[in-house]
């Protein structure tokens, strides 16, 4: 990907917008368009607790494995600290309280709702930058995700939630990763439902996109690929945090059996 391609974390119409005459450099215009006040920066900075982030690259499984992986990596935490949640974000809100995997009743199907697959974290902002880092590295050399070639549709568009979207200083950390570990992707802000683009992330403003936490089956389920099976004391997980109240059915249906159209 060009060092020269224009990224846009401002409000655009479309993903044919992302790019501008290739004079203008990502650098330079990165630093008008997420130029913040220092004060503004000083508060992200300084805030020690912890904020809420989601990301999504196709299929929640892989990437909920992952970040499990760099919690207990880069923050030290145990099963029962695990943040790292599957679920839906990047849509039009709930049906009847709660968004839900495709299932035989169609009830609040998260893909009709415009929602991505993403996984939801909660973590100190001042580790943002590394978390963001690893989802860089989600992505191969020329921005395809995993399973670009499978599964494919706004359910699996690639898209990353922070607390005040592009807006916010964290929307700089996570260009200034993308650049610094390949310039894999582009970036645009996200208005909800927006198409699956190869090497494109939206970017949303989890105040206005909030993350749903997605069906027991789906928290900590083996990788997508054939053979991506994790060991048991990931899958274990689910169990451990439901005992200690930490988790909870959200109410959909088939939402503990796993058990909805073609009994996925």
């Amino acid at each position: 990907m060009s060092h020269q391609a224009l990224l846009l974390l401002l409000s655009i119409a479309d993903v044919g917008a992302l790019r501008t005459p290739l004079s203008a450099s990502r650098r330079a215009v990165l630093a008008g368009a997420l130029a913040l006040p220092a004060s503004s920066r000083r508060a992200v900075a300084d805030d020690s607790s912890d904020i809420e982030v989601y990301f999504g690259c196709g299929c929640f499984w892989h990437v909920q494995h992952e970040f499990v992986m760099a919690e207990k990596k880069l923050l030290g935490r145990s099963d029962l600290q695990i943040t790292s949640r599957a679920g839906y974000a990047g849509g039009s809100g709930m049906q009847d309280g709660k968004v839900c995997y495709h299932n035989a009743a169609q009830i609040s199907d998260y893909g009709s709702l415009g929602h991505a697959e993403v996984v939801r974290l909660r973590i100190p902002p001042t580790s943002f930058r590394a978390f963001a880092e690893e989802y860089v590295k989600l992505f191969d050399k020329d921005g395809n995700r995993p399973d670009q070639l499978g599964d494919r549709g706004l359910e699996y568009r690639n898209v990353v939630g922070i607390p005040g979207g592009g807006g916010s200083p964290l929307a700089k950390e996570l260009v200034d990763a993308s650049r610094e570990n390949g310039d894999k992707l582009d970036f645009a802000k996200g208005k909800g439902g927006d198409p699956d683009a190869r090497a494109v992330a939206f970017v949303m403003d989890t105040n206005s996109h909030p993350f749903y936490l997605g069906e027991l089956y789906h928290q900590f389920h083996d990788g997508f690929a054939w053979g991506e099976d994790y060991p048991g004391e990931y899958n274990g997980i689910t169990k451990k945090l439901v005992k200690s109240n930490m988790l909870a059915d959200a109410g959909c249906p088939n939402g503990m059996l796993g058990v909805g159209i073609a009994g996925l």
